[in-house]
């Protein structure tokens, strides 16, 4: 069984955006997998951290999305942050852009999630056009 967690606080800078895990860190090294997939019946993207012996799902959750779309727009590499452990989140960019593109106008995620993403996402998805 994959453990999975949730972003529970965003910080936005001119020079940063971090994402904050509030959970007691694994004692295990983790990594950034370089890695996101979807979990559309909890309305989330999912960035896997690899910790040589299994993945743990970092959720984020649609109160995180606004901080998603500003680091797809400032192209700046996320840090993600969990106790000691800081991260930059490896192919952030190229994940996210490729799943956003991928559910817009696409039922299969299903028609709550697909709506969810082209709203929250719509300056993005227009900028990239």
């Amino acid at each position: 069984m994959h453990k999975l967690v949730a972003i529970n606080r965003t910080e936005i800078t001119e020079n940063k955006i971090e994402f904050f895990i509030e959970e007691t860190e694994p004692a295990e090294a983790i990594e950034a997998s370089g890695q996101m997939l979807t979990d559309s019946d909890n309305q989330a993207f999912v960035y896997l951290l690899d910790t040589g012996t299994d993945y743990i799902y970092v959720q984020f959750d649609v109160h995180t999305w606004p901080a998603l779309t500003k680091a797809l727009q400032q192209e700046k590499v996320p840090l993600l942050t969990w106790g000691k452990q800081v991260m930059p989140l490896a192919n952030f960019h190229e994940e996210l852009w490729m799943l956003v593109e991928n559910i817009e106008g696409n039922d299969n995620y299903g028609e709550a999630f697909r709506t969810a993403v082209e709203q929250s996402f719509h300056e993005a998805l227009a900028s990239r056009s």
